[in-house]
């Protein structure tokens, strides 16, 4: 497929592994910022037939990973009521409350409707005023202006009964939160690219010279990830510490300014709660005061519900790179997608998820012996 194999082509990834190899001279580790990088370097093999110089660290870039356990209770408080129409994407129905999933409240009678977008929710709201209709909006900056438009959209529509549950979270102040954490191992990393498409790459190069790690904007093929990798093994060799745009097709320095208008009417930054990382400042939207009606935690009042997650699930190391999936004893165990203990066993774009659906039960004693190029 074009635009899509020349992305995966054998021969170009042997050509980036042979730079790579060229170029690193010591240790590093790097952290991929995007759980749909995960799976894309867990599925190929990416890691694996990197140099043992080159250590990849998984991070909290899975928005479904990290949308914190209150927030899933109130989810599931709302979603319960009779006069409720849910909307959820479907990799939210399966993520573990403190009792309970969503598949189980709509098994109990919960009306909860799998929708591709917020506006199918709006619609939902027009072609039924006597119901309450609640958009699940969880998300890094990349589903924020879909989310933000839908709500505008229902201001300027004077619906009333459509509301956003908001869990939107932001990158750079993770990144920021990891950097400062005790023990952190990570020297650059590859920022995601879609996140990039909408916000640009403005708040990231204070990020990069306080820290002096090279952060380097990167896609989703095998071949993006090679790059990035590689473009982030150079500076470090060289010892630089810049903003790089690795993902150039994708991404403009500015990124997307009609989305950021849009964010920026509809929310506000805020503090914000990470699933198994703890509250990270600065790190969130909510709704400005202007659109404070549409906002479902006020208007079903479950402003009040305290959490505390499972002792033996470790989801919260993994998701600050502190450990990989495989080091969890619960991990395929007591722990396995029918059964999970963690969103990041459940979401498509979680690491845990990545390491069962590829069988990476275990990491080979020399893996970079075994495994065959991208292809």
């Amino acid at each position: 497929m074009k635009y899509l194999d020349e992305f995966n082509d054998p021969k170009l990834a042997r050509r980036l592994l042979d730079e790579i190899r060229a170029t690193v001279t010591r240790p590093w580790a790097l952290m991929e910022v995007c759980g749909g990088q995960t799976h894309s370097i867990i599925r190929h093999g990416i890691d694996q037939l990197l140099p043992e110089e080159v250590e990849l660290i998984h991070g909290p870039g899975c928005p479904v990973c990290v949308t914190p356990l209150e927030c899933i209770d109130k989810a599931l408080e709302i979603a319960a009521r009779p006069d409720v129409i849910f909307c959820s994407f479907g990799d939210m129905l399966r993520v573990p409350g403190t009792d309970r999933d969503l598949f189980r409240v709509k098994g109990d009678g919960g009306d909860i409707r799998v929708v591709y977008s917020p506006l199918d929710a709006l619609q939902l709201a027009r072609r039924h005023p006597d119901r309450q209709v609640v958009f699940f909006a969880i998300g890094f900056e990349t589903t924020a202006p879909a989310n933000a438009m839908a709500v505008h959209q229902a201001r300027r529509l004077g619906l009333t009964n459509f509301t956003l549950l908001v869990s939107h979270v932001r990158v750079p102040p993770a990144i920021e939160a990891i950097m400062t954490a005790p023990g952190c191992r990570v020297q650059g990393f590859l920022a995601a690219g879609h996140v990039c498409s909408v916000m640009g790459m403005a708040e990231y190069p204070e990020l990069a010279e306080r820290h002096r790690v090279p952060i380097v904007v990167t896609g989703f093929e095998p071949l993006d990830i090679l790059e990035g990798i590689r473009c982030t093994v150079r500076q470090l060799e060289r010892g630089e510490h810049r903003v790089e745009n690795a993902y150039a097709r994708a991404v403009r320095t500015d990124g997307n300014p009609a989305a950021i208008r849009m964010i920026e009417e509809v929310f506000e930054v805020t503090d914000r709660s990470w699933r198994g990382i703890g509250r990270i400042p600065a790190s969130g939207w909510r709704l400005t005061e202007a659109y404070r009606d549409h906002d479902a935690e006020h208007r079903f009042d479950v402003t009040g519900i305290r959490t505390e997650e499972p002792a033996e699930c470790r989801a919260g190391e993994v998701l600050q790179g502190l450990i990989k999936p495989t080091d969890c004893a619960a991990f395929g165990t007591t722990c396995t997608p029918r059964t999970p203990l963690g969103a990041t066993m459940v979401s498509s774009e979680g690491a845990c998820a990545a390491y069962y659906l590829y069988r990476r039960m275990s990491e080979p004693a020399h893996p970079r012996e075994e495994m065959n190029p991208v292809g």
